[in-house]
């Protein structure tokens, strides 16, 4: 099989109430579409858990709740993973927030607390309030991290005697 042919399958699964998170993820799901991998764009309630392990790579994105908790739509996914501890899934984490609040996108530092344990994370995104034009570059580089993470653990590695 031509693994130059062979594309990460990659999903956005996200949640949002103000539209901020949803704005983001849009952004990113952008960013995707330039690349060469299979992107699929989930709200959470479209977002079927069972499915976690039909992708290469996921980035979750979520807006904080009170006090920095993660919303109640997010939690069913949050178990997932924390079931899953699969070190061979990649995945990543973003979000909207405001710092205002003393637990600024406190959802997405637990979720990277949880996903650092329970698979392979790649990177993490925190943006205050909604994107903004300063933060283009910020999601590139997040898109990067994850494709690069994926794309080391989704293919068998090359012949180290090929590399030297």
């Amino acid at each position: 099989m031509d693994l130059t042919n062979c594309k990460l399958s990659v999903a956005i699964v996200y949640a949002s109430v103000s539209g901020n998170t949803k704005e983001l993820a849009k952004e990113l799901y952008q960013i995707f579409l330039k690349k060469s991998v299979g992107i699929s764009f989930y709200s959470i309630e479209e977002f079927c858990v069972s499915d976690l392990c039909h992708y290469d790579a996921i980035a979750i994105g979520t807006y904080t709740w009170g006090n920095g908790d993660i919303p109640k739509e997010m939690g069913q996914l949050y178990k997932a993973f924390e079931s899953i501890s699969s070190k061979d899934m990649t995945t990543a984490v973003f979000g909207t927030g405001d710092s205002c609040y003393p637990r600024f996108c406190g959802a997405v530092d637990r979720f990277r607390d949880m996903l650092y344990v329970h698979t392979n994370l790649a990177a993490t995104l925190k943006v205050e309030l909604r994107p903004q034009i300063q933060d283009i570059q910020r999601c590139e580089k997040f898109v990067e991290a994850l494709l690069l993470r994926a794309r080391m653990y989704s293919y068998p590695p090359v012949n180290s005697a090929i590399r030297k």
